[in-house]
């Protein structure tokens, strides 16, 4: 019965369940890897856009479809993340078959050009130098909210932390001068750091990235606990035939290492990241302790 349904599958749209709002991170490689891989599963992939609850309302939707392979979750660090803030909201293992691991990236802290600051230093000065006066805009009940009180916490800058529903949401604000800091990733911010409309003080990568190789580490200013990465995969319901989860994680994997990916998603500031489905439940379990002390050390909750 599985190899049947191995053999017939996809045979019409898959929907890819997104809990992320238009145009964030998220949202822009989800909609890369559907323009890619739809082609190769022979059918066509809609993004489901479905934001809300720091991906609660998107996550939850997706772990109660068919276990078919026709409702598939693009999901990030998110995964772990709102189990450890918002306590029994779903348990990620048994709720989901990871199919596969796709991306990884990172996040800046960015400054708006109009403060007199360049550098990490400067920028810690001029916040006590003018406290209650800096506003961090971060996505509430996400990873982006535990980085940024965290980043408050160990640079010991005096920061209002402010949330918001979605970088999206908070980028007019910045560019308008309302918000002084944000902590997007690379894929959202590079061609605004090129233009100069934000400055970039550090990334969460371990290494510079080729895509803003003037931008420090978290290491080099002097903040190692900050080297985070940014990561996202796609899972399916618990339940999905094994086969067809493989049939799926194959067909992205060929997607991933395709030349014509890598360009598109190293212009974007991504790097791909390739395993089987056992590699990824590997790796999931080993980011859940991490984030779940980053969530005890920030004190963070679910609003």
């Amino acid at each position: 019965m599985q190899a049947a349904r191995a053999d017939t599958y996809p045979s019409r749209v898959i929907k890819l369940v997104v809990p992320f709002t238009p145009g964030s991170p998220n949202d822009v490689m989800a909609r890369l890897l559907t323009q890619h891989l739809q082609t190769r599963l022979g059918q066509a992939i809609v993004v489901d856009n479905k934001p809300g609850g720091g991906t609660l309302i998107g996550t939850r939707a997706a772990a109660t479809a068919e276990p078919d392979g026709y409702t598939l979750l693009f999901i990030s660090s998110a995964l772990v993340v709102d189990p450890a803030m918002k306590g029994t909201a779903y348990d990620p293992f048994k709720e989901f078959a990871p199919v596969a691991s796709v991306n990884t990236t990172f996040w800046l802290i960015t400054v708006s050009p109009s403060l007199p600051v360049k550098t990490m230093a400067e920028f810690v000065a001029y916040t006590k130098a003018h406290p209650g006066t800096v506003n961090f805009a971060a996505t509430q009940g996400t990873a982006a909210m535990l980085v940024a009180e965290r980043f408050k916490q160990l640079s010991t800058a005096d920061l209002l932390i402010v949330p918001y529903k979605g970088g999206a949401a908070a980028l007019p604000d910045f560019l308008g001068g309302r918000i002084q800091v944000l902590n997007p990733t690379p894929s959202t911010s590079s061609q605004l750091i090129h233009e100069g409309k934000m400055r970039a003080l550090m990334i969460t990568s371990p290494e510079r990235i080729a895509a803003l190789p003037d931008v420090p580490t978290a290491r080099e200013v002097g903040l190692p606990a900050l080297t985070l990465e940014f990561w996202a995969g796609v899972l399916a319901p618990a339940g999905t035939p094994q086969d067809v989860v493989g049939k799926l994680n194959a067909a992205i994997n060929e997607t991933l290492a395709s030349d014509e990916m890598k360009a598109a998603m190293g212009k974007l500031g991504f790097d791909a990241k390739i395993g089987s489905p056992q590699d990824f439940t590997k790796f999931i379990a080993e980011e859940t302790p991490r984030w779940t002390e980053i969530v005890k050390q920030t004190g963070v909750k679910a609003q």
